[in-house]
């Protein structure tokens, strides 16, 4: 009867571990304006990028490279919410850009992305 109970505790356990175990929170980008290689007019761009999980706005970066390779860090606007970057973009004139994110999130880890996109 005791190995019995010592097999049913070790299961309990092992149930008891699996379920608990928390699911890591890297931040997943879920949505973004503009969408990726979406074309949009030339002018100022509002960007957004959401994600699944909360970031750390101070720390997470939001860059552009421009039609000719530059990169332009980009000023990050007040957090729209705790899972999303925003940022403006002016006078875009026509030509294929590309946004680079990296954030911060809640569990610590960082992960990063790329959204290509087109000015017309």
């Amino acid at each position: 009867m005791t190995t019995r109970k010592n097999l049913l505790f070790l299961l309990a356990a092992i149930l008891l571990a699996v379920v608990a175990n928390p699911v890591s929170a890297h931040a997943i980008l879920v949505r973004s304006t503009p969408k990726a290689n979406e074309v949009v007019p030339s002018g100022d761009l509002n960007m957004k990028l959401e994600f699944n999980s909360r970031i750390d706005g101070a720390r997470s970066i939001l860059e552009l490279v421009l039609p000719g390779g530059e990169i332009q860090k980009l000023q990050l606007s007040p957090q729209p919410s705790p899972a999303a970057l925003a940022a403006t973009a002016a006078h875009l004139t026509p030509g294929k850009y590309t946004i680079l994110w990296q954030v911060l999130s809640n569990d610590g880890h960082i992960t990063r992305g790329e959204i290509p996109f087109e000015v017309k």
